[in-house]
Formats: C-alpha cells, structure tokens, sequence
C-alpha cells in the first residue's frame, strides 16, 4: 500500500495512512522515521498489534527503556507501561505539559502510545512544537537562554500515588535550556512545566521568573495540535522536541493504552 500523509496543524503532527504497524517493510521503516522528523508526532488509526508487536515496533526505532519509577504491570513485559484511568482515578499522569522523563540523564528519544479503550468523547492528547518555542524568542533571549542550563527534578511527580515507585529512587538530571536534535540539527526550548524546576545559573527570584515566561511560552497554542483518541490508535512522538499533556475531561469512563518508550542520548 501507498503511504499517505496527511498534516494535523501547521504547526506539527500528522496522520499516516496506508501502513499496518505490526507488519512493516524496511522502506515503511524509514518513511515512518522520516515523518517523524519532519513533523515530531505522528498518528495510525485502526491498528492491530499485540504486546510483542508493539515492543517490536519500538525496537525498529531503538532500545527500550524501562519506566524508573513503575513496577512492572504486565507480567513479563517490563518496558510496556500501563495507561489506565476509570471511575476510581482522581487523577492521571501527564496532565501538565511535560517531555517524558526530561529528569533522566538520557531521556527517551521517543515513546509510542496504543489506546485499546477510549471514551466516546474526551481524554484527548495534546502537543506542542519546541522548535517554534525556540524560534519565536526574541534574538537577546535565544542568545541568554542558550548559555543556561537548568534543573529537571522527578520527585514531586514520582511519589504520587499514580506510580507504583516502590523504593526507587527520584532522578534528576541538568540539561541545557536550549537543545540540538541529533537528528534534524534543529535547536528547541527544553524546559517543562512537569519537571523543570529551577535555572542552575540564576539567582532563585530570577530563576523564577525566567521559567515562567519561558513555561507558558512554550504552552503557545499557535504552537500545538490536539490528537481525539480512538481504539487501536496509535501516537508516536519525538520527546526531544516536543511537549505533550493529557487530559483528563472523561470521569469516570474508562482510557486503557500500552506505552513503550525508545532509549535517547544526553542533551546537548
């Protein structure tokens, strides 16, 4: 079959037609990775893959990771995380804007979600261009921002009780504010709202008000495009350079997916 690709918004994300995931030829390998840099998420409707199916999707891309702060959930699947919420969440995870695990030293290069259950309505995801939050500053702040580093923390995310942590420990890691992707040579912003606390080369008040600017920047919704879920959806996006957050409008409906995540490199 022909690969189809069709554009989201004109700010990033697009939906591949014509491909059944569980199955993929070399060519489809490459075209899909190729989408990916040219539009940092990408979505796949009415697909059929079991759990080994999807970790060998992931594989195509790179090593899986697993979760530092899950306990396994299914039973001989370690890198598959669970996405589940139902008349007795109260919360989920994701709900800030956020890049997956940006508090590791080497965050993911990229995760790809599988919905099995979704509401009629609601429980959509959202993402935003880090490129264009990059892009779009003034020339000073691009120039201040490029020789800062800042501070992405986990504990206050991982002690919640939506993650079965356990003893593990909290990571954190120091990255620069401003990254290059490895692949495109692009530059974006990399800070967010989840796990960015503080710039390493500021004073705590300037520090603050700093992150904030650059925090709801980044939030631009000019800058974004929004996914409506449905079963056997498929999203796979480009943690180095984009954003994403969930939202959590469905209570008390069921959402179940499986999540594997892609290993990355340290930012720089």
């Amino acid at each position: 079959m022909t690969i189809e690709i069709r554009k989201l918004t004109p700010a990033l994300g697009a939906e591949i037609l014509g491909v059944d995931l569980a199955r993929l030829g070399n060519s489809e390998v490459s075209a899909i990775h190729d989408a990916l840099m040219a539009h940092q998420v990408i979505f796949f409707r009415d697909q059929e893959m079991s759990v080994e199916q999807h970790k060998a999707l992931g594989r195509l891309f790179g090593e899986l990771s697993v979760h530092p702060a899950a306990t396994a959930e299914i039973e001989g699947h370690p890198e598959i995380r669970v996405v589940h919420a139902d008349e007795t969440s109260k919360s989920v995870t994701g709900e800030v804007w956020h890049s997956d695990l940006s508090c590791q030293a080497e965050p993911p290069m990229g995760s790809i979600l599988y919905m099995h259950q979704q509401p009629d309505v609601g429980g959509d995801t959202a993402f935003a261009n880090m490129y264009l939050a990059y892009e779009t500053l003034s020339e000073p702040l691009k120039r201040l921002c490029e020789g800062l580093t800042a501070l992405h923390t986990s504990a206050h995310v991982f002690s919640k009780n939506a993650y079965g942590r356990g003893d593990k420990s909290f990571p954190e890691a120091v990255h620069p504010v401003v990254r290059t992707h490895p692949v495109t040579k692009r530059k974006s912003l990399f800070v967010n709202r989840g796990f960015t606390t503080r710039i390493m080369e500021l004073k705590k008040n300037e520090s603050d008000a700093l992150l904030e600017m650059l925090l709801r920047h980044t939030e631009t919704p000019e800058f974004q495009c929004r996914f409506r879920w449905a079963r056997h959806s498929v999203a796979f996006w480009d943690n180095r350079c984009a954003l994403h957050r969930a939202t959590f409008d469905y209570f008390p409906q069921v959402r179940h997916g499986h999540r594997v995540q892609i290993r990355g490199d340290r930012p720089v």
